[in-house]
């Protein structure tokens, strides 16, 4: 739910961070190269984390961009008109982050060798941190209760669209050599062996050692402490700090704390309908 907005294609888009001129830029003339890594996310899906990780692999686990640069800075976000120059005198390979749904992803992607990585998470406890975190943002309007949002998760009517839509339409480049999809659930489970798989699509060959400062310096309570990964250094008019942290719990099933069993009934009754071409794709289906 956005305080002001605007649609592109029938995406809900934030007036207040995003403008239309630049989504339309990427979609149609952003210039994809071969060496290029994506970052992919639904908002609330893990997108932090996976950008620690990746910074962390490149630096072949040594910590120290990641304790010196902010997040932001590290793994710019395509969708934002501030980063369009950053990106263009960047030296290749690119680490770049995006929300975008593939129908709005750049054009050029499609004869590229460029790689995604796409980090789905469950539906209902993203629901619930996308909840927490529209009372922290100033373009996002903090729903009167879950119930309210629910509806408009369920439709839609929230930042880039339905998350149904977005995952199985990124989804259907499983198969792609380019293409990677690990969920939140597998990083907190087994975050080392998820950063090893990780590695192997990057063709990214890490020591030991190195692989456990990644999985030491990319940990829930490591980020919270990084000033570079935690957000408090975000403005306030854009997070109320006062409202709580950016990096809430970083659990699996805090969805169990919140919904009532009619809203977790209706919510399953839109997942299977939806997601019925998608049964069983995912740790939460189980």
């Amino acid at each position: 739910m956005l305080r002001r907005s605007f649609s592109c294609k029938g995406i809900p888009f934030s007036a207040e961070i995003y403008d239309l001129e630049t989504i339309d830029f990427v979609g149609n003339r952003f210039q994809v190269l071969d060496d290029d890594i994506f970052s992919v996310t639904y908002p609330k899906s893990g997108s932090n984390w996976m950008q620690e990780i990746l910074t962390l692999i490149w630096q072949q686990g040594d910590p120290s961009w990641s304790l010196s640069v902010p997040i932001w800075e590290r793994i710019p976000w395509l969708d934002l008109s501030e980063n369009m120059e950053k990106l263009k005198a960047a030296k290749p390979p690119r680490l770049i982050s995006s929300h975008l749904p593939i129908q709005l992803f750049p054009k050029s992607f499609w004869g590229s060798k460029a790689k995604v990585i796409y980090t789905v998470r469950n539906p209902k406890d993203l629901l619930v941190s996308l909840y927490h975190f529209s009372k922290l943002m100033s373009f996002l309007q903090e729903p009167e209760s879950l119930e309210e949002l629910l509806g408009a998760f369920l439709q839609g009517e929230v930042l880039f669209g339905s998350w149904f839509d977005h995952v199985k339409g990124w989804l259907g480049l499983r198969g792609r050599e380019n293409f990677f999809c690990i969920s939140y659930e597998e990083l907190q489970e087994d975050l080392r062996g998820s950063v090893e798989r990780i590695c192997h699509f990057l063709g990214k060959d890490l020591s030991d050692a190195a692989l456990a400062s990644v999985v030491q310096n990319a940990s829930f309570q490591a980020m919270r402490d990084n000033p570079m990964a935690n957000f408090s250094l975000m403005p306030d008019n854009i997070l109320d700090k006062s409202k709580g942290s950016f990096l809430r719990k970083g659990v699996v099933g805090d969805w169990k704390n919140h919904f009532t069993v009619a809203q977790s009934e209706r919510f399953g009754r839109a997942y299977r309908e939806r997601m019925q071409d998608l049964a069983g794709t995912f740790p939460w289906d189980e």
